[in-house]
């Protein structure tokens, strides 16, 4: 049975410059690997969906299980969700219909909704008090939703807008920049402006994945998703093993 941390840190990473180069390496990961299975290897987007999200369930509750924060298990989960998110986004957008732009509103109400309940529910959606199951799941579901939403909103951005995919990576990486500037020369609320910068590592991981492996008549460098995974998920490791992650204090 599960139980609240008792050291005084929560279940999830001290937020550094290291978190934020594992975390749009993770999301690029995610898009590509995601591609690989839907696309590469043509299962179809409804399977891949099913089994990502099987994945993410199982990493979510071993998280939400083991006591302590735990790098190659939290960054496995965070993994699994932007696989599923990448899938979900390309069910919804493609074979439901729904189209990058709906897909990216609907989404987007999704994720307001649940920092809206979370926050309702225990007063507060910063990271720093995710120690407890209850929190664990909704700091889940959020990032579920913040991944699936990313990948819609970069499609929509690269492909719709017609910004491809070079075009769209500066407008979130100008972006990103934009929130850091802010982050350390305001008084905006940290929490808000961690997870903007949260959801918009998302979408610049979808239009880098898409950048490598789409065909070159699209934009695309045309490399192997295969391949592509592959050294993606080799560079997170490396990153995890060589530059030591804390976890985050825990709010009192």
């Amino acid at each position: 049975m599960s139980a609240n941390t008792s050291d005084g840190f929560s279940k999830v990473p001290e937020v550094t410059l290291t978190f934020w180069i594992i975390k749009i390496l993770a999301t690029t990961l995610g898009e590509t690997g995601g591609d690989t299975v839907s696309m590469s290897m043509n299962l179809g987007y409804l399977v891949s969906t099913g089994i990502f999200a099987a994945l993410f369930i199982v990493a979510v509750v071993a998280q939400i299980e083991v006591r302590r924060f735990h790098p190659l298990l939290y960054w496995a989960t965070i993994i699994a969700s932007t696989t599923v998110g990448t899938t979900l986004a390309d069910f919804a957008d493609r074979s439901l219909g729904i189209g990058y732009a709906g897909g990216s509103a609907l989404l987007l109400v999704l994720l307001l909704a649940s920092l809206f309940i979370w926050y309702r529910s225990m007063g507060s959606v910063s990271i720093n008090t995710v120690s407890t199951p209850k929190v664990e799941v909704f700091y889940w579901v959020t990032i579920m939703f913040s991944q699936t939403l990313g990948t819609a909103l970069g499609d929509w951005t690269a492909d719709s807008v017609g910004l491809g995919y070079t075009g769209a990576a500066l407008i979130f990486g100008s972006l990103l920049i934009l929130v850091a500037a802010v982050y350390y020369w305001t008084r905006i609320s940290h929490t808000l402006l961690f997870w903007a910068a949260f959801i918009l590592t998302r979408p610049l991981g979808a239009v880098l994945g898409d950048f490598v492996d789409k065909p070159v008549s699209e934009g695309g460098l045309a490399l192997s998703r295969y391949s592509a995974s592959a050294a993606l998920l080799v560079l997170i490791v490396i990153c995890i093993l060589i530059f030591p992650q804390r976890a985050a204090r825990q709010a009192h």
